[in-house]
């Protein structure tokens, strides 16, 4: 028994780590790459022994696109900034839309809710560009196109959705029993939705909102049609790494591990919740 259980959690930890080289992979490879110059990168056969440097993140802060031809003026740290608006922005204009629609969804069943709610889902699913042209249009009658309150607009049909049926199913996981107490003590339904839905929904909210903040952040097409220069994503200015000369891998590289920090610390810090909201909260048809 003992060595059937050995051979068990032996396993279990080869698989782990197995999955674990898979997905971190390619992540520690992007790493290796910011840290050399264009040149090692494109060397044959490649090598894993080479000198480090910060040249390409020096390059990118400094907005500066070096290639073997010339320098070219970048923008990428403002990219960075618009990126960050755009998602924070998005999510909590979300979040305050969804998480109440969601909770009048779960708890006030009436004829049509369900046709309603499916409605909103299929926005999600609707193909970018079946709405970036009458989009474009109507921005541009309303003075909206080009503007960060038209983007987060935009964004709304990512992010929205995904958060009205995550946040909708964790709510439908809680006891209305334990709401009807609380209002039997003579307190309101704001009250209640303030003091005991929401707490008891926290983790399921925090999911959430970081899987929406993961989809704006990636999103790409939306803001490459309706955005300028001076308002576009790192999606999108990772455009400019590549050039008339040739890709510069290098600064390509370090770019992405800048775009992929604050996600990636984002979800760290919130893993417990995410992973406690999705196994709790899960959508529910």
């Amino acid at each position: 028994m003992d060595h059937t259980s050995f051979l068990e959690r032996w396993f279990r930890r080869a698989a782990l780590s197995v999955i674990i080289v898979f997905f971190m992979f390619p992540i520690f490879w992007i790493v290796l790459m910011s840290l050399q110059t264009n040149e090692t990168i494109l060397r044959s056969p490649p090598s894993m022994s080479f000198a480090p440097t910060l040249d390409n993140y020096m390059a990118i802060l400094a907005g500066r696109l070096d290639s073997n031809v010339a320098s070219m003026g970048i923008d990428f740290v403002n990219n960075l900034m618009n990126s960050i608006i755009l998602s924070v922005c998005s999510v909590a204009v979300a979040l305050a839309l969804g998480v109440p629609a969601a909770y009048a969804f779960a708890r006030h069943k009436f004829r049509g809710s369900e046709d309603i709610a499916f409605t909103l889902l299929s926005f999600r699913f609707a193909p970018p560009l079946l709405v970036l042209l009458p989009l474009t249009l109507y921005f541009q009658e309303i003075g909206l196109a080009d503007t960060y309150l038209g983007l987060v607009w935009v964004y709304q049909l990512i992010c929205l959705p995904l958060i009205l049926w995550i946040v909708r199913g964790y709510f439908e996981d809680i006891s209305p029993d334990i709401e009807y107490a609380y209002r039997i003590a003579g307190h309101s339904w704001f009250s209640t939705f303030r003091k005991i839905a929401l707490p008891l929904a926290g983790p399921g909210i925090a999911a959430a909102g970081l899987l929406a903040f993961i989809f704006a952040w990636n999103n790409f097409i939306f803001a490459l049609v309706l955005a300028s220069a001076d308002k576009q994503p790192v999606t999108v200015g990772a455009l400019a790494f590549v050039t008339a000369s040739g890709i510069q891998y290098g600064q390509i590289a370090a770019a992405i591990v800048l775009s992929i920090a604050p996600t990636l610390a984002l979800a760290l810090w919130a893993q417990r919740y995410l992973v406690e909201g999705l196994s709790l909260g899960a959508v529910k048809g």
